[in-house]
């Protein structure tokens, strides 16, 4: 017996093979609620087709079959694209019959799209990370984009963000476009020169968001939002929403409405903002309270880099004991940490090492230099061998180093920061002189001296400037956020924190500034470093 007509309910595996394939394909489905209010913006201007180029189980094409009737029961034709036959036959199972079905076509919408324009597209695409694309369609991928907006994207970019814009590619002169994807879409090092290309040629009619009690996808460690996009010339205004409550009865309101609603909805906050205001606040993040001064920067006191990447720490980083067995050399041993709950609070001490050396935590970090294999110790020998028996040279990263065991080199930083995590994001004084591995980004004073120092973590450690992280960062699932070391740069210190404790650049900060103003030599890093970051010198932060 067919089910009544409704999306299903995704069950989701939170571990094992089963999340690892959900991972792999991008598939996550689109509660009813959503899809409705989605549907009900593309279709408004009396369209005759419904495009999907990921159909899946069809959730928008039974919302559809839900909202006809208020839509004067006008009869539409539904379309689409699918890779995985196995998903229309459970779209069946919900509600769809073959004939819903039968100008649904069978290929890859980003690599082999169709070629007919469509007024009214709607879709949940795949979201596959940029490491799960595979090079080849990867390549083609960032050829495509480069060729429609006239330059290459990041090569971060997932493939939700290429299923945005080869539908706007194809959609018609006023037609209407709305797509929900992860927020990385307009909080990615891609993210400009995307939002500045489709800004400039279509007009932005709505962004909805989504407080972390209120996520259409409450086991995904992503943060949606929700583009409603025009054919139309651009405007300087568009309506930004945001949800907080699951099923929010109030966002089918103000899109019913034409954004226009004539009571509160129920659920949602809405506003009317500024392109230009949004595109620099960030477009998944609230409008700022009106015009903010500008004020003191992270970047202005201090330089970010991420940690250490060993590229398997399996082999690099290990135990006190483990060290001993392995009769490593105290010269090839740094103290490290490698996980962020490893630090329970806002210091990681020599007490810290302690205790995780009692749990059986590895605590130390194998760095081998550059030196030919024959001039380290037997048992250093003894153990790189294990190293290429289990085929570590040929891993991505490690392939990129010559010799392959050559460690990156870190000078321990005065602050470590947590930059993923929900509760745990924050800044952390490292008195115990640890490196971090990638787990942590390493925050590097311009002034080294003991005062600035102690200023500059008074400052760091204030609820103001943790607050601030959420306007720089990536959001993800749950309230989690993610800072790159860039983004961290340009993070606000609250001024009125930053005047009261007299931090203020000194001439050896200036300087410092000017160094860094030259990319070839920023600390010590030769011009000829590898973009996955390994460093050759030893100088500066590095040694």
């Amino acid at each position: 017996m067919r089910r009544a007509i409704g999306s299903p309910v995704q069950p989701l595996p939170r571990s094992g093979p089963e999340r690892e394939n959900l991972r792999e394909k991008g598939q996550f489905w689109t509660p009813d609620w959503i899809a409705d209010a989605m549907v009900a913006y593309v279709v408004q201007e009396g369209c005759d087709h419904l495009f999907d180029p990921a159909v899946g189980t069809g959730a928008f094409f039974l919302a559809w079959k839900r909202l006809r009737r208020w839509f004067g029961g006008r009869r539409i034709e539904m379309r689409g694209c699918e890779i995985d036959p196995e998903l229309l036959r459970q779209a069946v199972m919900a509600g769809l019959s073959p004939e819903d079905l039968c100008r649904v076509e069978i290929r890859d919408f980003t690599l082999d799209p169709p070629k007919a324009r469509q007024t009214a597209i709607v879709a949940n695409p795949p979201y596959i990370r940029h490491h799960r694309i595979p090079p080849h369609a990867k390549r083609e991928l960032r050829a495509f984009g480069a060729r429609l907006i006239g330059k290459a994207l990041d090569g971060r970019a997932g493939t939700h963000v290429y299923f945005l814009l080869r539908a706007l590619e194809l959609l018609d002169t006023n037609g209407r476009l709305a797509f929900i994807v992860p927020a990385d879409t307009c909080e990615g090092i891609f993210a400009s020169a995307l939002w500045n290309w489709i800004t400039a040629r279509y007009r932005l009619d709505g962004v909805v968001t989504f407080a972390a009690e209120a996520s259409p996808f409450p086991d995904v460690d992503t943060n949606p939002v929700i583009f409603m996009i025009r054919n139309s010339p651009p405007e300087e205004r568009f309506t930004w929403i945001r949800c907080s409550a699951r099923g929010a009865g109030g966002l089918m309101t103000v899109v019913g409405s034409g954004f226009r609603p004539r009571s509160p909805a129920c659920g949602v906050e809405v506003f009317r903002r500024g392109l230009d205001e949004a595109l620099a606040t960030g477009l998944s993040r609230p409008p700022k309270a009106g015009a903010q001064p500008e004020g003191p920067v992270l970047g202005d006191y201090a330089r970010a880099v991420r940690g250490i990447a060993t590229g398997a720490n399996e082999f690099f980083f290990m135990t006190r004991a483990q060290a001993r067995d392995l009769r490593i050399p105290e010269g090839l041993l740094v103290a490290a940490i490698g996980r962020t709950r490893d630090v329970g609070g806002d210091e990681v001490s020599a007490e810290t090492l302690r205790k995780l050396e009692a749990k059986g935590r590895p605590t130390l970090l194998f760095s081998p230099d550059g030196r030919p294999r024959s001039l380290f110790p037997g048992s250093v020998r003894d153990y790189l061998k294990h190293g290429e028996e289990l085929g570590l040279p040929t891993r991505p990263l490690i392939a990129s180093r010559n010799p392959w065991y050559k460690m990156e080199v870190r000078k321990p930083p005065p602050f470590l920061f947590a930059y993923l995590g929900r509760r745990s994001v924050r800044f952390v004084r490292n008195v115990a002189g640890v490196v971090p591995l990638t787990c942590f980004l390493c925050v590097y004073p311009l002034d080294d001296s003991p005062e600035f120092v102690e200023k500059l973590w008074r400052v760091l450690r204030h609820p103001q400037t943790i607050s601030n992280l959420a306007l720089v960062g990536k959001s993800y699932g749950g309230g989690a956020i993610k800072v790159e070391p860039r983004g961290l740069e340009r993070l606000a210190l609250p001024s009125a924190v930053v005047s009261s404790v007299g931090l203020e650049q000194s001439p050896v900060t200036h300087q410092m500034q000017l160094l860094w103003s030259r990319p070839a030599t920023r600390l010590g890093i030769s011009p000829h470093t590898s973009k996955a970051g390994s460093q050759t010198a030893r100088g500066g932060v590095f040694s």
